[in-house]
């Protein structure tokens, strides 16, 4: 557990303290998190970091910010995968496809284009739920990362005035 905490410690608390320390608003920051962690969770496998900087670029978000939270979060993609692949099938109305792995290695295994087909269509429908869903949860999320960062204390380095001004010690 001691190596999860420091893996998680190193590579997102660090850079988010980093981005507010370098004068990054925690409202921008939370905002970042928020599209991070709910794009991480998209049921399209390989593709959220590029996602990512690709919303971070046209909502000109932080990228180091918005690609940790994507990282951490990434445990959720998978968690979500199932839910949104039969939360599609059951709101379109169109029947389940299996998602066990034998069964997913057989259907490959005989053709890989006709396998690709079939959840592709499964793929575009659990993707309209995420599309559906998202707005709410980056809303939801930017709320209460916005709770948090703006409670974060900061030690303050002091201003480079301040160094200059302040008294040495007699004899230094």
């Amino acid at each position: 557990m001691g190596k999860l905490v420091d893996l998680l410690q190193r590579r997102v608390v660090r850079p988010v303290v980093d981005q507010l320390r370098q004068g990054i608003t925690p409202s921008r920051l939370a905002l970042s998190l928020a599209f991070g962690v709910v794009l991480s969770s998209m049921p399209f496998l390989g593709f959220t970091g590029a996602f990512c900087v690709l919303v971070a670029f046209a909502l000109r978000l932080n990228q180091p910010a918005i690609l940790a939270a994507n990282y951490a979060a990434a445990p959720l993609q998978i968690a979500l995968f199932v839910p949104f692949f039969r939360a599609g099938s059951w709101v379109f109305g169109a029947p389940q496809v299996p998602l066990s792995l034998d069964v997913l290695r057989a259907e490959f295994d005989a053709g890989f284009l006709p396998a690709m087909g079939k959840y592709w269509h499964a793929n575009v429908r659990a993707m309209a739920v995420f599309a559906v869903l998202a707005p709410f949860a980056v809303a939801i999320l930017y709320l209460l990362f916005l709770q948090i960062l703006t409670r974060v204390p900061l030690p303050r380095s002091p201003s480079p005035r301040a160094a200059d001004a302040a008294p040495t010690a007699p004899g230094g």
